[in-house]
């Protein structure tokens, strides 16, 4: 197994389909598609490699690749994973197939372009999941831009072209402070240890002063914050949702969200400690605030897509207070509802993309009693809806049951508060299925939807299969992650406790100060 790149091909791996996408006539457009899902098929199957070899004793990186990039500064070419990252990686090897299938009927146009843009896109989201080199993750982090801003601006609803500007405006103001940040911290770093290096390996060794730590992270933890995006940082997320087009809101609710909360552990938190500590209580507040106020919104909401965009803002909150629990139950519970919010959220919006497509509606006044015409869609709606509740036996309850653990032991009035989640979780889904699914037939376009054929059917199989394994098995997840979970806890405690003697101004080190 040594020698073998496996990161690195199956990062890049989907870069194999875009000139044989090129090469191929527009007019076949069969053709372009099967070649498209093909490509993103064989990296999935690449990517189970990673599953069956990693180690689950070892809370380090693994498969580390190193390579010299960019000498002259200091920048290299380093990816790896840890149990943090493997199954956010897995994911997104796994849903980016899925979109694939779920764009078949629903892009019409410009289909080459479409496929290029999602195998582009599947190349930034693995690289974000894997860099080890922070200037490398910016470049894998601004890439995911470029792609989504044209699937959603081309492709996307009525008002596309205003929630693609959105998108991109709310992500690159964070990122551009981001970006100022790894520079200064940079810089910093070549100051104090006579190397100027990118290696987020060395970087974790520094314990910056309290005044640069306190700077440093809001700009990170505001970049994260808009990615994931947490209260009052939201608003962009509904418009993206409602006007991106199927695949485009699969994308981003399953894999585009999880950057944030991932930044937030594997970058904010432990290069911070000192400030995440003290900025700890405003964090949790917004966190809760997140996860009442997104499920109240989703009550009301008269579209089924933005009702399920609105979820997302209180299922992420739930998860942002699992992690600033800073316990094992609270952490692994947050990334075990990484991996379950990619589930059934995209799932809802696919299946939601399925009835638009027979429809051409997604307001919930315009269904009702459809449950008797299409029953396998119900019957798939059903399993979906009731994992996103978070059903015993399903995936979703782990993952929320850990949570609201972690944020008891941490302070049980945040799980008081956070559990209403649940209530209301159940309130808006299950109300809005009743609605959707049940009911007297009252508008006749509804008498002779189509069910659904083989490749939807085929599409949904695989996730309903997880919601399952994924709620009998936990182990199986949580185990792969423990050691890298509990060393992240561990060292971001030690290091809280740690006395910085130096309480210096921000921009002290560049003028010459001590």
């Amino acid at each position: 197994m040594e020698g073998i790149q496996i990161l690195t091909i199956v990062t890049f791996f989907p870069l194999v389909g875009v000139p044989l996408l090129i090469l191929i006539r527009r007019e076949n457009v069969e053709l372009l598609k099967n070649v498209a899902l093909a490509v993103t098929v064989i990296d999935f199957l690449l990517s189970l490699y990673l599953l069956f070899y990693f180690d689950s004793s070892e809370p380090g990186f693994q498969f580390v690749e190193r390579r010299q990039w960019i000498k002259s500064i200091g920048a290299q070419y380093i990816v790896g994973i840890d149990g943090i990252s493997l199954f956010l990686y897995l994911l997104t090897t796994f849903i980016c197939p899925i979109c694939i299938l779920s764009a078949w009927k629903y892009i019409d146009k410009y289909e080459k372009e479409f496929l290029v843009c999602m195998l582009v896109l599947e190349v930034g989201m693995l690289g974000t999941f894997c860099a080890l080199d922070m200037l490398l993750f910016y470049v894998f982090w601004e890439l995911m831009l470029i792609p989504m801003y044209f699937i959603i601006g081309v492709w996307g609803g009525p008002r596309r072209v205003y929630a693609s500007i959105k998108f991109v405006l709310y992500t690159f103001f964070g990122s551009v402070l981001m970006l100022a940040a790894i520079i200064f911290y940079y810089l910093y770093i070549g100051r104090v240890t006579g190397e100027y290096s990118f290696d987020l390996m060395k970087w974790y060794e520094v314990l910056a002063p309290f005044g640069i730590q306190i700077w440093l992270f809001a700009a990170f933890a505001l970049a994260f914050a808009i990615k994931v995006p947490m209260f009052p940082f939201h608003t962009w997320l509904p418009d993206a949702h409602v006007e991106a087009p199927t695949p485009g809101s699969v994308i981003l609710a399953g894999i585009l969200l999880k950057m944030g909360t991932y930044g937030f552990i594997r970058f904010a938190m432990p290069l911070f400690p000192h400030a995440t500590h003290a900025m700890l209580p405003l964090l949790v507040a917004l966190s809760i605030i997140g996860v009442v106020y997104g499920a109240l919104v989703s009550i009301v909401q008269p579209d089924v897509k933005k009702l399920v965009a609105f979820s997302s803002v209180s299922h992420l909150g739930a998860v942002m207070l699992g992690l600033f629990a800073l316990n094992m139950q609270g952490v692994e519970g947050s990334i075990y509802q990484m991996l379950n919010h990619g589930l059934s959220t995209g799932a809802l919006f696919i299946l939601v993309g399925m009835l638009y497509e027979r429809r051409h509606s997604r307001l919930i006044k315009d269904f009702g009693g459809i449950a008797k015409v299409i029953p396998l869609f119900a019957a798939f709606f059903m399993v979906t809806v009731l994992s996103s509740v978070g059903l015993p036996g399903l995936n979703g309850f782990v993952g929320e049951f850990l949570i609201f653990l972690g944020a008891f032991k941490a302070n049980p009035l945040w799980a008081i508060i956070a559990a209403t989640c649940v209530i209301l979780a159940a309130v808006y889904l299950l109300w809005m299925y009743k609605r959707v699914m049940y009911g007297p037939i009252t508008h006749e376009e509804n008498k002779h939807l189509p069910d659904m054929n083989a490749r939807e059917v085929g599409l949904m199989v695989p996730i309903v299969i997880l919601y399952v394994v994924m709620g009998v098995c936990p182990n199986y997840f949580l185990s792969k992650m423990h050691a890298s979970v509990e060393a992240f806890i561990d060292n971001y405690h030690k290091r809280v406790v740690m006395t910085v003697h130096e309480r210096t101004e921000p921009l002290a080190f560049i003028r010459g100060g001590k």
